[in-house]
């Protein structure tokens, strides 16, 4: 956000980490990345022409943005993982984090000014802490040794495609890409609200950004309301 605060961020305006120390996730959590291993970077967007209530589009381009990138390089086992984590199989190989600067208005909608898209990636790293649960790098997916930076600017090559194809295709394709390779689809897991766990069949993400979930009934969350049990 620092370049935001002074005045000097423009759109597409990328920073890559290489050794990344205090990256976060969702959630308060912790990313742990090893120093010149992984895809650790920050990219600024200017939202426009999108508003306040857009703000799950724009989280659902990037997301495909990101499938895009990896599943080309580890196959079609890659998942997206509601609201925004990548998945390999069932276990984790990156997470996106949007940091929004929004300006109030008095009388007025509120001003959707900047996103900052935080990605980290698991590229070659193959020791990982035991806190980090059901960790995956590209490297164990493939036995390849990769360039991070080269797979930095593709991945940044692959998310400008999808947002610039808002415009073109329009949310409604995206949302579909979005869903069809949505992890768990039309299966039974078991999630948790408040103090409470409880199965429930994924469906879908909805155009709010919702999970849709059915156990008999429908049922529609919000994110930050349930929390996957794995």
């Amino acid at each position: 956000m620092g370049l935001i605060h002074e005045g000097l961020a423009q759109h597409g305006t990328v920073i890559i980490t290489h050794d990344q120390t205090g990256g976060r996730g969702q959630r308060g959590k912790h990313w742990v990345t090893e120093k010149d291993k992984n895809i650790a970077l920050s990219m600024i967007i200017d939202p426009a022409p999108l508003s306040v209530p857009d703000l799950f589009i724009l989280s659902a381009a990037i997301s495909v943005g990101v499938f895009d990138f990896f599943s080309r390089h580890a196959g079609e086992d890659t998942k997206l993982k509601w609201p925004n984590d990548l998945y390999w199989r069932d276990r984790k190989a990156g997470g996106i984090l949007i940091e929004n600067q929004i300006r109030a208005i008095p009388g007025a909608p509120a001003k959707w000014n900047w996103a900052v898209v935080g990605i980290g990636i698991n590229i070659n790293q193959t020791d990982f802490p035991p806190a980090v649960i059901n960790p995956v790098s590209l490297k164990q997916i493939t036995g390849k040794e990769f360039d991070p930076f080269v797979l930095a600017n593709e991945l940044c090559q692959d998310i400008n495609n999808v947002v610039s194809a808002l415009d073109q295709s329009g949310f409604p394709e995206i949302l579909n890409r979005y869903n069809r390779v949505l992890y768990k689809k039309d299966e039974k897991v078991r999630l948790k609200k408040d103090h409470r766990s409880f199965e429930a069949i994924i469906k879908s993400v909805n155009a709010y950004g919702q999970l849709v979930t059915e156990n008999g009934t429908e049922e529609l969350f919000d994110f930050g309301q349930v929390e996957w049990v794995i």
